[in-house]
């Protein structure tokens, strides 16, 4: 059974499915790469470790919501204001924002300082509401 002909006259077809089946798969693909550390693994570093929150949003966006007992520094303002926050350079620092792009920044910013266990927030404010965690509102 030859399928060349089937194949050469429905090639649309058949590349809408292709991309069609790639669309579908690209919100699983997406998640799976976002980096950084999941809601949970933050769970366990916040009641184990005692790792500190920051959110790095502008105060507008953190009055609307933030992770419990988060502290808010903007991220223009981290280099100056973080070692006022976090004094203890050898606690783990999680950095958050609501979608995780700033958060990826700051984290630069955070490491330069000496927060050597500084760590995103994967998918940020996001991924911690996705998981039914607690959000308070200022």
């Amino acid at each position: 059974m030859d399928l060349t002909p089937f194949v050469v006259q429905n090639w649309h077809l058949i590349l809408v499915a292709f991309v069609s089946g790639g669309l579908l798969l690209w919100p699983g693909i997406a998640r799976s790469t976002r980096g950084g550390l999941t809601p949970e693994a933050a769970v366990r570093l916040i009641n184990r470790e005692k790792a500190v929150v920051v959110d790095v949003s502008e105060a507008e966006e953190f009055a609307t919501g933030h992770i419990s007992h988060a502290r808010n520094i903007p991220v223009g303002e981290l280099e100056k204001r973080l070692p006022e926050v976090v004094k203890n350079k050898a606690l783990p620092v999680i950095l958050v924002c609501p979608s995780g792009a700033r958060a990826n920044r700051a984290l630069g910013v955070a490491k330069t300082l000496g927060y050597e266990k500084a760590v995103v927030l994967g998918g940020g404010l996001r991924a911690w509401k996705d998981a039914n965690l607690p959000v308070e509102k200022a």
